[in-house]
């Protein structure tokens, strides 16, 4: 049977009890690990218990596949039903897992976590095409699924959070459902003492030094401060920071704004563009965003943005260094700056 990723944790907390074996597919790795321990554990609380729980690789499965025969057959020396991991498949063992589920051994209960599978997949398509199997299918979680889980868990932590907080936090999470529980678990003791998780809660836990840092960079091209943005790329480039990463920052950056400003320029307003942004603006550059967005026009942000494309070109197909490149293409953007409207 085919499990939809939203389907995907109510169905490995609490697995039919005809199930012979499930496939834990997809490309957020995190997620696939957290269900394929749910599905384990329904069988079994601990998963160190050596008795019931058998641990095999996938590529060791291809080389001798009755192994997994004789574990699924195995008895628990101390009683009860039994789980066979097996991490690391892939399509090399599609005929095993065909031939086993025509005809399963024992009554444990086989867990199978494989990365991100295409459709016409054959080990996906065995799991799918089994009555007494499941192919459990891991994606990035959406904005309402992210959010219901930032809430969730910072709930057992006897924590609310604000909606402004939330929609900030959720903008910087969601690749991967491991990353994430472990950002949502700093947060949750950052703010330990608190009723209410703030931005400001946000900023400090999953702010990155370096991102701050090339954040300082762009303000400082767009406000045309040449004192500052000096002094910042010499910082950026003294921590090994890449310049193509700069460039690309700074495109994201002035594209922002350029939506921001053309929003506003048709009727809109600026604080309602602003907060349409995903992800979020970082609740401390919020005023010298808006700043910015005032100060420059639609046209003088399109033509910084030439600047930095440019000067991303010039880094990629010429000899000239790439902090010299990069560095020439935000002063450049500063000096617009100065006559942006």
């Amino acid at each position: 049977m085919e499990i939809k990723s939203h389907q995907g944790d109510r169905f490995a907390a609490k697995p039919p009890a005809e199930l012979v074996a499930a496939l834990v597919y997809g490309p957020d790795s995190g997620l696939v690990r957290e269900r394929a321990k749910a599905l384990a554990r329904s069988v079994v609380a601990d998963l160190n218990d050596p008795f019931r729980v058998a641990e095999l690789d996938g590529d060791v499965l291809e080389s001798d596949p009755a192994r997994l025969w004789d574990e699924a057959a195995a008895l628990s020396m101390i009683g009860g039903r039994r789980v066979v991991r097996v991490s690391g498949a892939g399509n090399g063992q599609t005929k095993t897992f065909e031939r086993f589920l025509d005809a399963p051994s024992g009554d444990a209960l086989i867990v199978v976590e494989a990365g991100d599978l295409a459709k016409n997949a054959s080990l996906r398509r065995v799991f799918e095409a089994a009555d007494n199997a499941a192919a459990i299918a891991c994606y990035p979680d959406n904005a309402e699924g992210l959010e219901s889980l930032v809430r969730t868990a910072l709930k057992t932590h006897g924590l609310a959070i604000e909606d402004t907080a939330l929609a900030y936090a959720s903008g910087r999470l969601g690749s991967d459902r491991g990353v994430t529980r472990s950002e949502i678990e700093k947060l949750a003791l950052y703010a330990m003492g608190e009723k209410t998780v703030t931005e400001a809660h946000v900023a400090a836990v999953m702010e990155d030094e370096s991102e701050l840092r090339v954040d300082e960079t762009l303000d400082a091209a767009a406000q045309s401060d040449y004192a500052s943005l000096d002094r910042s790329l010499a910082r950026l480039w003294a921590a090994g920071v890449s310049p193509v990463a700069v460039l690309r920052q700074a495109m994201s950056h002035f594209q922002r704004l350029l939506s921001v400003r053309a929003e506003a320029d048709e009727g809109g307003n600026l604080d309602g563009a602003m907060n349409k942004l995903r992800p979020p603006l970082n609740y401390f550059r919020k005023g010298s965003f808006k700043a910015q967005a005032q100060r420059w026009s639609a046209g003088a942000l399109s033509e910084a943005l030439t600047h930095l494309y440019e000067g991303e070109a010039l880094v990629k197909t010429t000899a000239v260094p790439g902090e010299a490149a990069a560095a020439r293409a935000l002063l450049a953007v500063a000096a617009l700056g100065r006559s942006a409207r």
